[in-house]
């Protein structure tokens, strides 16, 4: 009986079925009108604003973003953290022994939202825009940044369609700052809480962050056309 299993199967019936969805018919082209207007690419002018080429005039010259309904960008950031230093989260500053270790104030969180923008318009990142080899950014408020992002965003015209955060920290916990936290990325991205998201998470003490030696965040944006 059990050589059996190892008998071919009988062959199946060839029919002339063509599949009922159009993405699998050979007649189906992407450049139908109804997927067009999504295809269709304009200049934005907006990204190549004086105060973005003014903060860094060695950064090479970047061709125009294309214009799409939706841009996507993810963002992450690592700080070491050190003995007597502020530890700066969101614009709250958090009960600690350790801060980061940064030129600006080292708000982990503020870079990486920064960051998620930039990307989601197709611009450098953070440390370009705003070097760490310039004095004037030494000691900044994140929020600084923010800002900028934010008027980028809105010169390329974009509005933030909602926004994923996660923390990740050994100690202090952040539950009881988180609040507090969200309510500072609201206010900074003109946005209503029901679409900017925060989670914190531990490393389960695995490397530098569960040593509580260090910082991170990770967080994605989504970016709608006006």
């Amino acid at each position: 009986m059990a050589s059996s299993l190892f008998l071919p199967s009988p062959p199946l019936p060839t029919t002339n079925i063509r599949p009922r969805n159009p993405l699998f018919s050979s007649s189906f082209s992407f450049r139908s009108r109804s997927v067009r207007p999504f295809l269709q690419l304009r200049a934005s002018a907006a990204l190549d604003s004086p105060t973005l080429a003014s903060a860094n005039p060695s950064a090479p010259p970047r061709n125009p973003t294309p214009s799409l309904p939706f841009r996507v960008g993810h963002g992450f950031d690592l700080h070491r953290l050190e003995p007597n230093l502020p530890l700066i989260v969101g614009g709250v500053h958090i009960p600690h022994t350790r801060g980061c270790d940064a030129h600006s104030d080292g708000d982990v969180l503020f870079h990486c939202v920064v960051d998620a923008i930039l990307g989601a318009l197709g611009l450098p990142d953070i440390g370009q825009i705003f070097p760490d080899s310039d004095p004037k950014w030494r000691g900044a408020a994140s929020s600084v940044f923010m800002k900028e992002a934010v008027r980028l965003m809105h010169e390329a015209g974009y509005e933030l369609g909602n926004l994923d955060a996660t923390l990740i920290l050994q100690k202090p916990k952040l539950s009881p700052h988180k609040e507090a936290i969200r309510a500072n990325l609201c206010d900074l991205l003109g946005a209503d809480p029901s679409v900017v998201n925060l989670k914190a998470k531990t490393h389960e003490k695995v490397d530098s962050l569960g040593e509580n030696r260090s910082i991170a965040a990770h967080t994605v944006v989504l970016l709608m056309r006006k």
